[in-house]
């Protein structure tokens, strides 16, 4: 087993394409990181140019300390599972697997042994026997792990394995995943498209887009700090809830107001009146208001769609505001549902996921009760939409090294800013420059010595 280091990896086609751009990411012997994001996004190349399948433009690509740029795939000690399974058809499930294995000419008792083995993980032994067209999908993908199982690696690398399988075989074969990795304790990086994949599967989940990592980090951070606009409508489905919205002062306290409606601001947020800002919502945040709402927590609406998903309920409305529009959105949704948003004329489509056995109907006006403490703002005037304000970790909950390495990690997510404000969104959960010595409340010490040092790695 072994690490593997990403150092500021580019890959450029011959059109001029850029398909990955200064990807710099450490992952440590053992872990399991899921690179996300829509098409195109550069996932797939990355993950190539690990295995040694593309060319690098620029950067490195070291496993277990050592650099493997100008090494051929097979010298890379890694295994490779597809989404197309590649089975030889005229194998049967033991040949399958044990085909690399006598390629590198193993004796056949170290074959039998660790097919053995790799079957009796992935619950094969009973169709060793069988060609690969008398097996179910799952059957086929198993067999394809298999096959990367037995050589031993130092690296597993996935690309969209699950693709091919139906909905409910795709939740099976994902546990089963989830367990080998974690019985094997083989350092894995997992390609896919689909968000609810990343989030079950990775100790940790790189969100990209265009080629640039957004964000990097633990699934239930993604979920909760976001970023940007980009991994806020990516992470979590049904996806968040965005609306333009300008902060007002009510009575010295201070609300998102759009339209109609006013949600208050949480303490510990710190945004002046009259700023435009981007209001995010989850869906699993809003519930019926069953008895006295807070002031500034409810939205009073009319349900357009109900969906009964039997464990909840999905209901769908609107408010009376602009909807947010951003590229990075259009991104996400894709062209025609940007298009049939916009043709909304000032209303956003919003969803409550509420539970089940609410006798709310279609046509009935509800009054919603939303969780305002778990709010989330990004600026528009920001290129991505980056996220304005945040809770705040309170000071030495951040370990320094910690925070240095989150925060290389992330000044190119940060479209350009300075080191400085690099290390605020992550301390303070806001990028608007405010000064450090602004907080008193912070160990600035402790915040200046991991920005000395990180100056030093990025000079």
């Amino acid at each position: 087993m072994a690490t593997i280091e990403l150092d500021h990896l580019t890959k450029v086609y011959p059109d001029g394409t850029r398909a990955v751009d200064g990807l710099h990411l450490e992952i440590a012997d053992g872990e399991l990181v899921v690179f996300v994001g829509p098409s195109g996004c550069g996932k797939t190349s990355a993950l190539r140019m690990v295995a040694g399948l593309e060319d690098i433009t620029e950067g490195e690509v070291r496993v277990g300390g050592k650099v493997v740029n100008d090494l051929p795939p097979k010298a890379r000690d890694m295994a490779m599972i597809f989404q197309n399974y590649a089975l030889y058809p005229h194998m049967n499930v033991y040949d399958n697997i044990a085909f690399g294995l006598k390629m590198r000419g193993f004796d056949r008792a170290e074959i039998r042994r660790r097919v053995d083995k790799a079957a009796g993980i992935l619950g094969l032994e009973e169709v060793l026997a069988k060609r690969p067209r008398h097996l179910s999908g799952g059957q086929r993908q198993r067999v394809a792990m298999g096959r990367a199982i037995v050589r031993e690696p130092q690296a597993f690398l996935m690309d969209e394995p699950l693709s091919n399988l139906d909905a409910k075989l795709r939740v099976q074969v994902r546990a089963e995943i989830a367990r080998i990795q974690r019985d094997l304790g083989v350092t894995t990086i997992y390609v896919t498209h689909d968000q609810s994949e990343a989030v079950t599967l990775g100790d940790r989940v790189c969100v990209l887009r265009d080629g640039v990592l957004q964000q990097v980090d633990r699934p239930q951070v993604l979920y909760d700090r976001p970023a940007n606009l980009f991994v806020a409508g990516f992470i979590g489905s049904p996806a968040m809830n965005l609306v333009q919205a300008e902060i007002v002062e009510r009575g010295g306290t201070r609300a998102a107001r759009f339209g109609p409606h006013e949600l208050s601001v949480p303490e510990g947020v710190h945004l002046d009146a009259g700023r435009r800002v981007m209001l995010g919502i989850r869906p699993e945040d809003i519930r019926l208001a069953g008895g006295q709402a807070a002031a500034g927590s409810t939205l009073d609406v009319t349900v357009d769609i109900r969906e009964d998903m039997g464990a909840e309920v999905f209901l769908h409305f609107s408010v009376d505001a602009p909807a947010v529009t951003a590229e990075a959105l259009k991104e996400m949704a894709g062209e025609e549902a940007a298009e049939a948003a916009a043709y909304q004329h000032g209303h956003s489509a919003w969803i409550a996921r509420v539970a089940r056995g609410s006798e709310v109907r279609e046509g009935n006006r509800a009054l919603l009760a939303v969780d305002t403490r778990l709010l989330h703002f990004f600026d528009p005037a920001r290129s991505g939409g980056a996220r304005v304000a945040g809770e705040r970790l309170e000071s030495g909950s951040a370990a320094p090294n910690q925070i240095r390495r989150q925060a290389l990690s992330s000044v190119d997510a940060l479209d350009g800013a300075l080191p400085v404000a690099a290390l605020l969104e992550l301390v303070r959960g806001d990028v608007d420059g405010t000064a450090l010595s602004d907080h008193r409340d912070l160990d600035l010490t402790g915040v200046l010595e991991v920005l000395l040092d990180l100056a030093g790695d990025l000079v």
